[in-house]
């Protein structure tokens, strides 16, 4: 069976008040788009999106990962629907959605197709009852449970203004009669518009059969058409997430401080701390902690790692390693078992052998380290020289003395020892002792004639 999937994505978004579409405002890094598009993907519908407003920004966002179809004029919801007649013609059933709903499930959609089927519907209507039903379409039921009509409310009379059960906006058609229906459409209104409710109402007139498939989590069908309603959505979406991981054994402390992006993996027994935010398809191993105001993004950290009030990023972190407080670990970092990076410690670029000792206040930019090194208190690898920028090499077991500068490129052997407060220029042999400052002179009374002017 061929199923394809029409996105309407047109809208400008006024109640958003702002200089970009609607749809691609962000929840958790992502534009909102950008959720319905890859629930329907999951199904194995092809996508058509239809734009219209800062079309080309969607398009840029979106890519080429979907069939676009375009909105002229904004003639309402039927008529943004007829754009994609053509992209429709050739398949079994077709789901209507709306780019601003980032909450559906793919679970809920494919319940909602195989409801339809199973009914031998023509259209169903995704539905859900709601304490305050005001401003939607509810949806009528006759004597038998059937789907009698869908009465927007301005057109509801006080009996179908009590109904509690709303039409969600999204359906799932046979393709042949969504198509002959929307043929019929017109825009004979007050507003002048296709609605593409009406779609609803030419179906039952012909004798066609209109269901509505009703979920009980109300959040999915939810709509972002303000930025008050963007927070709502995110705070949402962060609970479905937050609570999925603790399901799967991961204790978050405080769940409503915590962000965790949906592409994030988390083992068993790991400890997330309050005010932590995790993003961008990290992975992090079993009985790990992640300790207060932490930010991970786009990295591994694999099992019996403890970070301390850090940023990681695009790095990779190896076992029974501990970060922070205080650490600042940039992109392409490659750190070792055993390790421990203490506070104050930054580290660029830079591959770090297991069980080596970065303890506070030091810099490694650009540097390959080996197994068991000790770096002394405000080590600086200078790599930089104004223009471009020189890696170094530090092998196993080398100790550096507290306040040492090495001037990249320099390479440290084995069982090599810098002396504290030298600046290394020169490659360092194996057991060797490298000492690189001023001889200390002590100039006797001198500092009496500098005190007495104070």
């Amino acid at each position: 069976m061929k199923i394809k999937a029409v996105i309407l994505a047109a809208g400008k978004g006024t109640r958003m008040k702002s200089s970009r579409a609607k749809v691609l405002h962000k929840i958790f890094d992502r534009a909102l788009i950008e959720y319905p598009i890859q629930v329907v993907k999951e199904l194995g519908a092809d996508v058509c999106l239809v734009v219209g407003y800062m079309e080309d920004d969607v398009k840029k966002t979106i890519g080429d990962q979907v069939q676009y179809r375009v909105q002229e004029e904004q003639l309402g919801t039927g008529h943004a629907v007829m754009q994609a007649i053509d992209f429709m013609d050739d398949s079994d059933l077709v789901l209507i959605l709306y780019g601003d709903t980032p909450l559906i499930t793919t679970q809920t959609l494919q319940e909602l197709i195989n409801y339809h089927l199973k009914h031998h519907s023509d259209g169903t209507a995704l539905s859900t009852k709601i304490e305050n039903p005001f401003g939607y379409g509810r949806i009528v039921r006759n004597g038998f449970n059937e789907v009698e009509k869908i009465v927007e409310e301005r057109d509801a009379d006080k009996n179908q203004k009590r109904i509690t059960e709303i039409n969600g906006g999204m359906y799932v058609f046979n393709t042949s009669k969504l198509l002959s229906a929307l043929h019929q459409l017109d825009n004979n209104n007050s507003q002048n518009e296709y609605y593409f409710t009406d779609v609803l109402k030419i179906i039952l007139a012909e004798d066609g059969k209109i269901d509505a498939f009703m979920i009980k989590d109300s959040t999915q069908i939810l709509g972002v058409n303000s930025k008050v309603q963007l927070a709502e959505a995110a705070s949402i979406m962060k609970m479905r997430i937050n609570n999925q991981h603790m399901l799967n054994g991961v204790i978050i402390e405080d769940p409503l401080n915590t962000y965790i992006e949906p592409d994030v993996e988390i083992g068993i027994d790991t400890v997330i701390e309050p005010s932590c935010v995790i993003k961008s398809n990290t992975k992090i191993g079993a009985e790990c902690r992640i300790g207060f105001n932490t930010k991970i993004t786009n990295s591994i950290l694999e099992d019996n790692v403890d970070v301390e009030s850090s940023v990681i990023v695009d790095s990779k972190i190896g076992q029974n390693t501990h970060i922070g407080p205080f650490a600042y670990i940039r992109p392409n970092n490659n750190i070792g078992s055993n390790v421990k990076i203490g506070d104050f410690v930054e580290l660029k670029n830079s591959n770090i052998g297991s069980g080596t000792k970065i303890s506070h206040l030091t810099y490694v930019g650009d540097a390959d380290v080996g197994q068991n090194v000790n770096f002394g208190c405000g080590t600086v690898l200078v790599n930089y020289d104004g223009k471009n920028k020189y890696r170094s090499e530090i092998q196993d077991n080398v100790f550096i003395g507290c306040n040492s500068n090495l001037v990249s490129p320099v390479v440290l052997h084995e069982h090599s020892y810098i002396a504290a407060g030298s600046t290394i220029t020169k490659d360092v042999p194996e057991n060797t002792l490298a000492i690189a400052r001023s001889k200390q002179e002590n100039k006797e009374g001198r500092a009496k004639n500098r005190n007495s002017k104070s």
